[in-house]
Protein backbone atom coordinates (compact mmCIF):
# COMPACT_ATOMS: atom_id res chain seq x y z
CA UNK A 1 0.00 0.00 0.00
CA UNK A 2 1.28 3.45 -0.87
CA UNK A 3 1.63 6.11 1.79
CA UNK A 4 -1.15 8.16 0.15
CA UNK A 5 -3.67 5.34 0.16
CA UNK A 6 -2.68 4.34 3.71
CA UNK A 7 -3.19 7.92 4.90
CA UNK A 8 -6.65 8.03 3.31
CA UNK A 9 -7.70 4.67 4.74
CA UNK A 10 -6.34 5.40 8.21
CA UNK A 11 -8.16 8.74 8.29
CA UNK A 12 -11.35 6.99 7.16
CA UNK A 13 -10.97 4.51 10.03
CA UNK A 14 -10.55 7.33 12.53
CA UNK A 15 -13.59 9.14 11.11
CA UNK A 16 -15.68 5.96 11.40
CA UNK A 17 -14.75 5.81 15.08
CA UNK A 18 -15.72 9.48 15.45
CA UNK A 19 -19.06 8.92 13.75
CA UNK A 20 -19.79 5.95 16.01
CA UNK A 21 -18.86 8.00 19.09
CA UNK A 22 -21.13 10.82 17.92
CA UNK A 23 -24.00 8.40 17.31
CA UNK A 24 -23.51 6.71 20.67
CA UNK A 25 -23.59 10.11 22.39
CA UNK A 26 -26.68 11.11 20.38
CA UNK A 27 -25.01 14.27 19.21
CA UNK A 28 -25.90 16.05 15.99
CA UNK A 29 -23.20 17.48 13.75
CA UNK A 30 -24.15 21.06 14.68
CA UNK A 31 -23.93 20.12 18.38
CA UNK A 32 -20.41 18.75 17.92
CA UNK A 33 -19.44 21.84 15.94
CA UNK A 34 -20.76 24.03 18.75
CA UNK A 35 -18.62 22.13 21.26
CA UNK A 36 -15.57 22.60 19.04
CA UNK A 37 -16.26 26.35 18.94
CA UNK A 38 -16.44 26.37 22.75
CA UNK A 39 -12.97 24.81 22.74
CA UNK A 40 -11.59 27.60 20.58
CA UNK A 41 -11.94 26.05 17.13
CA UNK A 42 -14.98 27.68 15.47
CA UNK A 43 -13.57 26.74 12.07
CA UNK A 44 -14.75 23.17 12.69
CA UNK A 45 -18.30 23.61 11.43
CA UNK A 46 -21.07 21.08 10.96
CA UNK A 47 -20.16 21.13 7.26
CA UNK A 48 -16.58 20.18 8.18
CA UNK A 49 -17.88 17.19 10.11
CA UNK A 50 -20.27 16.28 7.29
CA UNK A 51 -17.41 16.38 4.78
CA UNK A 52 -15.33 14.09 6.99
CA UNK A 53 -18.09 11.58 7.62
CA UNK A 54 -19.13 11.49 3.96
CA UNK A 55 -15.57 10.97 2.77
CA UNK A 56 -15.41 14.18 0.80
CA UNK A 57 -12.59 15.26 3.10
CA UNK A 58 -9.87 12.63 3.41
CA UNK A 59 -7.49 14.23 5.92
CA UNK A 60 -7.69 15.83 9.31
CA UNK A 61 -5.27 18.06 11.18
CA UNK A 62 -3.95 17.09 14.58
CA UNK A 63 -5.59 20.14 16.21
CA UNK A 64 -8.98 19.33 14.66
CA UNK A 65 -8.62 15.71 15.71
CA UNK A 66 -7.93 16.61 19.35
CA UNK A 67 -10.78 19.13 19.48
CA UNK A 68 -13.22 16.64 17.98
CA UNK A 69 -12.13 13.87 20.34
CA UNK A 70 -12.65 16.11 23.37
CA UNK A 71 -15.98 17.35 22.01
CA UNK A 72 -17.12 13.75 21.60
CA UNK A 73 -15.92 12.85 25.09
CA UNK A 74 -13.64 10.09 23.81
CA UNK A 75 -9.92 9.60 24.54
CA UNK A 76 -8.02 10.44 21.34
CA UNK A 77 -6.12 7.14 21.40
CA UNK A 78 -9.43 5.23 21.36
CA UNK A 79 -10.32 6.92 18.07
CA UNK A 80 -6.95 6.10 16.54
CA UNK A 81 -7.01 2.45 17.57
CA UNK A 82 -10.54 1.03 18.03
CA UNK A 83 -9.74 -1.50 20.72
CA UNK A 84 -12.46 -4.11 21.08
CA UNK A 85 -14.05 -3.44 17.70
CA UNK A 86 -11.19 -4.17 15.29
CA UNK A 87 -8.83 -7.13 15.48
CA UNK A 88 -5.96 -5.46 13.64
CA UNK A 89 -4.94 -2.03 12.41
CA UNK A 90 -2.38 -0.86 9.85
CA UNK A 91 -0.25 1.49 11.92
CA UNK A 92 2.04 2.37 8.99
CA UNK A 93 1.96 1.46 5.30
CA UNK A 94 2.33 -2.31 5.13
CA UNK A 95 2.62 -2.76 8.92
CA UNK A 96 -0.56 -4.40 10.24
CA UNK A 97 -0.58 -5.44 13.89
CA UNK A 98 -3.17 -6.29 16.53
CA UNK A 99 -5.14 -3.30 17.72
CA UNK A 100 -3.84 -3.78 21.27
CA UNK A 101 -0.22 -3.89 20.08
CA UNK A 102 -0.86 -0.73 18.06
CA UNK A 103 -2.30 1.09 21.05
CA UNK A 104 0.50 -0.10 23.33
CA UNK A 105 3.09 1.03 20.77
CA UNK A 106 1.44 4.45 20.59
CA UNK A 107 1.43 4.91 24.36
CA UNK A 108 5.01 3.75 24.76
CA UNK A 109 4.31 0.41 26.41
CA UNK A 110 6.22 -1.73 23.91
CA UNK A 111 8.42 -3.63 23.77
CA UNK A 112 7.44 -5.14 27.11
CA UNK A 113 9.61 -8.27 27.02
CA UNK A 114 12.51 -6.41 28.61
CA UNK A 115 12.76 -3.65 31.23
CA UNK A 116 12.68 -0.17 29.80
CA UNK A 117 16.15 1.35 29.52
CA UNK A 118 16.65 4.07 32.18
CA UNK A 119 15.75 7.48 30.82
CA UNK A 120 13.94 6.08 27.76
CA UNK A 121 10.49 7.37 26.78
CA UNK A 122 8.90 4.12 27.96
CA UNK A 123 10.75 4.34 31.28
CA UNK A 124 9.31 7.83 31.75
CA UNK A 125 5.79 6.62 30.95
CA UNK A 126 6.18 3.64 33.27
CA UNK A 127 7.32 5.93 36.08
CA UNK A 128 4.26 8.17 35.80
CA UNK A 129 1.93 5.18 35.50
CA UNK A 130 3.40 3.73 38.68
CA UNK A 131 2.92 7.11 40.36
CA UNK A 132 -0.72 7.05 39.30
CA UNK A 133 -1.16 3.57 40.77
CA UNK A 134 0.38 4.69 44.06
CA UNK A 135 -1.89 7.74 44.19
CA UNK A 136 -4.95 5.53 43.59
CA UNK A 137 -3.87 3.12 46.33
CA UNK A 138 -3.22 5.93 48.82
CA UNK A 139 -6.57 7.56 48.10
CA UNK A 140 -8.42 4.27 48.48
CA UNK A 141 -6.75 3.31 51.76
CA UNK A 142 -7.23 6.81 53.20
CA UNK A 143 -10.93 6.77 52.30
CA UNK A 144 -11.33 3.31 53.81
CA UNK A 145 -9.58 4.32 57.02
CA UNK A 146 -11.76 7.43 57.33
CA UNK A 147 -14.90 5.38 56.76
CA UNK A 148 -13.88 2.81 59.39
CA UNK A 149 -13.10 5.55 61.92
CA UNK A 150 -16.46 7.22 61.27
CA UNK A 151 -18.30 3.92 61.68
CA UNK A 152 -16.51 3.21 64.95
CA UNK A 153 -17.23 6.65 66.38
CA UNK A 154 -20.95 6.46 65.57
CA UNK A 155 -21.52 2.95 66.92
CA UNK A 156 -23.64 3.15 70.12
CA UNK A 157 -22.61 -0.21 71.67
CA UNK A 158 -19.45 0.36 73.81
CA UNK A 159 -17.98 -3.12 73.27
CA UNK A 160 -18.60 -2.93 69.53
CA UNK A 161 -17.11 0.56 69.42
CA UNK A 162 -13.86 -0.61 71.04
CA UNK A 163 -13.50 -3.42 68.51
CA UNK A 164 -14.23 -1.09 65.61
CA UNK A 165 -11.77 1.51 66.87
CA UNK A 166 -9.03 -1.12 66.95
CA UNK A 167 -9.97 -2.14 63.42
CA UNK A 168 -9.93 1.50 62.31
CA UNK A 169 -6.45 1.95 63.77
CA UNK A 170 -5.24 -0.95 61.67
CA UNK A 171 -6.68 0.57 58.51
CA UNK A 172 -5.05 3.88 59.39
CA UNK A 173 -1.68 2.15 59.64
CA UNK A 174 -2.14 0.76 56.13
CA UNK A 175 -3.16 4.19 54.89
CA UNK A 176 -0.10 5.79 56.45
CA UNK A 177 2.14 3.16 54.88
CA UNK A 178 0.62 3.93 51.47
CA UNK A 179 1.20 7.66 52.01
CA UNK A 180 4.84 7.06 52.93
CA UNK A 181 5.39 4.85 49.88
CA UNK A 182 3.90 7.54 47.65
CA UNK A 183 5.99 10.25 49.34
CA UNK A 184 9.17 8.22 48.87
CA UNK A 185 8.37 7.58 45.21
CA UNK A 186 7.74 11.29 44.56
CA UNK A 187 11.04 12.13 46.25
CA UNK A 188 12.87 9.69 43.96
CA UNK A 189 11.14 11.26 40.95
CA UNK A 190 12.47 14.67 41.95
CA UNK A 191 15.95 13.25 42.45
CA UNK A 192 15.77 12.16 38.79
CA UNK A 193 14.87 15.71 37.77
CA UNK A 194 11.19 14.88 37.16
CA UNK A 195 8.24 16.99 38.29
CA UNK A 196 5.59 14.78 39.92
CA UNK A 197 1.93 15.50 39.13
CA UNK A 198 -0.09 17.58 41.56
CA UNK A 199 -1.77 15.55 44.27
CA UNK A 200 -5.53 15.48 44.98
CA UNK A 201 -6.75 17.42 48.00
CA UNK A 202 -7.15 14.24 50.04
CA UNK A 203 -3.41 13.61 49.80
CA UNK A 204 -2.16 17.12 50.47
CA UNK A 205 0.72 16.84 52.90
CA UNK A 206 2.24 13.69 51.37
CA UNK A 207 5.33 15.56 50.21
CA UNK A 208 5.74 16.94 53.72
CA UNK A 209 5.83 13.34 54.90
CA UNK A 210 8.86 12.74 52.70
CA UNK A 211 10.60 15.85 54.02
CA UNK A 212 9.97 14.75 57.60
CA UNK A 213 11.39 11.34 56.80
CA UNK A 214 14.59 12.86 55.47
CA UNK A 215 14.95 14.98 58.62
CA UNK A 216 14.51 11.88 60.76
CA UNK A 217 17.16 10.03 58.73
CA UNK A 218 19.67 12.86 59.26
CA UNK A 219 18.99 12.87 62.97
Amino acid sequence: MTSDSWSTQFTAQVVRSMRQARTDARLTMPAVAERCAERGLPEITDQTIKNLESGRRTSITLTDFLALADSLGVPPVALLFPLGTAETVEVLPGREVSTWDALAWFTGETPITEPAPPGSPRDLLDTFREHGDLVAAARASAALATDRRRTANTTPAPDRRVALLELAAGYEEYAEADRKELASFRMRMRERGLVPPALPDSLIGVDQTADEGRIEDRE
